[in-house]
């Protein structure tokens, strides 16, 4: 009890300001917050779990704000740090849980587990002395990674081999890319992707940009990028634009508004973009987009993005954890908030409303902006919406492709297939290009992905099987690239065949 008297006396001290009339109903529903807590301690029918309790009550307080002030575990913290470090200490695999084991689908070059002979399709038996089969994919980066210089070993079963595989592995730092995919799309057109916007994502852009040539056309492709760290955005945007452009303004109630500008000139000035996101680009990814776009330095194609334009803080608590509360707003350089409407408390509806396309449409009632360089008409009400708006197209989407995808049957099939051919692929194929061009997925693999849904409780459906069967073998064929040639691989495969956003901007650029 005397703890929580000194946490309140804490959090009444380091609160802000307030006016007697206002303080003293703080401190009233302060102690009704330990008060509670006291009884529960007294009274509860077991033990009461102190950080449980506590754990629970800041994430119910912290979701009566906006739908992104949240409170975060230590361990969630672990993972955002990796994440946005950009690199972390493991045994450098791609895996997924196949059948309740763990398999690696690709090594990192250079990692340790393909320095002591590690292939993609093993599977991981036992970590340590603990028995992996069962483990959920949650649950094996805790096995898995470690501090640099650490050893762990694993038991593994390979396909044709009659002994099981013992590896003793030494881990290592592990970078993980933000840029997906770079490649010249034709001649004249760049494209990358990126993933996400990490610590290292400026420059592994530049990097990758320099790689292609430096082309002066490019499509910048968004998609599915939730976000990541303001400065990356900044200097991403700043990539395409000249010395003393606004870039982004925030503003809040007790926050000072604060103007970035790039701070110097970019190294693409002039040269067609096209900025290609989609209903989950966010964050980092709209202040991006919305700024190419208010300076008319991009075409922006696709959907409207996710409109993720909250500011927040994050507060350490001094055990590991943290909370962001929301301080402030973002707005394009033609002042537009990327924030789209929400009820303070009404957090499930905010996200049902993305998920049935909130602002897909636009009426009198939606506010108009002139954008920066030629005076054009562009849009607010939240998010970015895009100059050029590409639906997808689901001529070839059926139930029974929908539950291959949702039930992981195609990837299942491909990995099946490699296990006994990915040797003969390599020969046959040995670069990216000869695979695109002259690799179709073989009766064989066809029949394997028919048999593993079966196994799997799906009944071959042939109607639906023939009206989706281009875009399946497409997707199989993309999942083999992946497995053989790296991320990269799905994209010069999928992008061509089914993706509109990017053949739009490919009309676009290319003429």
């Amino acid at each position: 009890m005397k703890r929580l008297l000194l946490l309140l006396a804490f959090v009444v001290a380091i609160g802000t300001p307030l006016s007697a009339q206002q303080d003293a109903e703080t401190m009233r529903q302060l102690q009704k917050l330990v008060r509670a807590y006291r009884y529960m301690e007294r009274y509860y029918v077991d033990t009461l779990r102190a950080e449980r309790a506590v754990d629970g009550a800041l994430t119910g307080m912290l979701q009566t704000l906006d739908p992104h002030s949240a409170y975060l575990s230590r361990e969630a913290m672990e993972e955002v740090e990796v994440e946005m470090e950009g690199e972390f200490s493991g045994i450098g695999i791609e895996y997924r849980i196949n059948r309740d084991t763990i398999t690696v689908m690709n090594t990192v070059v250079g990692g340790p587990a393909e320095q002591v002979g590690m292939l993609p399709g093993d599977r991981i038996l036992g970590i340590d002395t603990l028995n992996a089969v069962g483990m959920k994919q949650s649950e094996v980066p805790k096995h898995l990674r470690g501090k640099r210089g650490t050893k762990v070993d694993l038991t593994v079963y390979r396909r044709g081999v009659s002994e099981l595989l013992h590896f003793t592995l030494t881990r290592d730092k592990i970078p993980l890319n933000t840029v997906d995919a770079a490649y010249m799309a034709s001649e004249r057109v760049g494209y990358i992707k990126l993933g996400r916007f990490g610590r290292t994502t400026v420059s592994e852009f530049r990097e990758a940009y320099d790689q292609l040539g430096r082309p002066r056309r490019l499509i910048l492709d968004l998609r599915g990028n939730g976000g990541g760290l303001l400065d990356q955005a900044l200097g991403m945007a700043e990539f395409f634009l000249p010395k003393g452009s606004l870039l982004l303004t925030t503003e809040g109630r007790i926050e000072p508004e604060q103007r970035f500008y790039a701070r110097e000139d970019g190294a693409m000035l002039t040269g067609r973009v096209a900025v290609l996101i989609d209903e989950v680009s966010a964050s980092a990814s709209e202040i991006v987009a919305g700024a190419l776009q208010d300076w008319d330095r991009a075409t922006i194609i696709g959907r409207t993005s996710f409109g993720k334009g909250l500011v927040q803080r994050q507060i350490p608590l001094g055990d590991g954890s943290a909370m962001r509360i929301t301080t402030s707003r973002y707005l394009t350089p033609s002042g537009r908030a990327i924030q789209r409407p929400y009820e303070v408390g009404k957090r499930q509806e905010y996200y049902l409303d993305h998920l049935r396309g909130y602002a897909d449409s636009i009426t009198d009632a939606t506010p108009r902006y002139r954008s920066l360089a030629k005076g054009r008409t562009i849009y607010g009400g939240g998010g970015i919406r895009p100059d050029l708006k590409v639906e997808s197209d689901t001529t070839h989407y059926t139930n029974y492709y929908a539950q291959l995808v949702r039930r992981g049957i195609l990837l299942q099939s491909v990995t099946d297939h490699l296990d006994q051919n990915r040797e003969q692929l390599k020969r046959d194929y040995p670069a990216l290009a000869d695979f695109v061009g002259r690799y179709s997925p073989s009766e064989a693999l066809v029949e394997t992905l028919k048999r593993e849904a079966e196994k799997q409780g799906l009944t071959y459906r042939e109607e639906e099987f023939k009206r989706s069967e281009a875009l399946i073998l497409t997707q199989l064929k993309a999942l083999v690239a992946q497995r053989l040639y790296g991320v990269e691989g799905f994209y010069r495969v999928i992008n061509p065949a089914y993706n509109e956003a990017y053949q739009t901007a490919m009309e676009l650029l290319d003429k």
